[in-house]
């Protein structure tokens, strides 16, 4: 299905945008190149192309979760612009 001028123009109108008789005509043509050359990807023989979430045969590429020693107290409020008995001290928000 084809790009109109009434389909950039309802489009734009949701952008907020605006743009001159000569822009939106350019805009028809891009579109519609853009739409053919896409739709070569339908010309394609997938049959025996397995669906994929990613492109590489990558796996749990995280580190080993390793236990650690924390920040001390003292380190972890240091920067805290206000504290109070050993915590953060925020405004209340009711």
């Amino acid at each position: 299905m084809p790009v109109t001028l009434a389909d950039v123009d309802y489009v734009a109108d949701l952008a907020h945008l605006r743009f001159s008789d000569d822009e939106r005509a350019r805009l028809v043509e891009q579109l519609n190149d853009i739409l053919r050359y896409v739709e070569q990807l339908n010309e394609l023989d997938t049959t025996h192309v397995e669906p994929t979430s990613h492109v590489l045969n990558l796996k749990n590429v995280f580190r080993d979760d390793t236990i650690e020693s924390s920040l001390p107290h003292e380190v972890a409020l240091a920067n805290a612009p206000a504290t109070s008995r050993g915590h953060f001290r925020v405004p209340k928000v009711l």
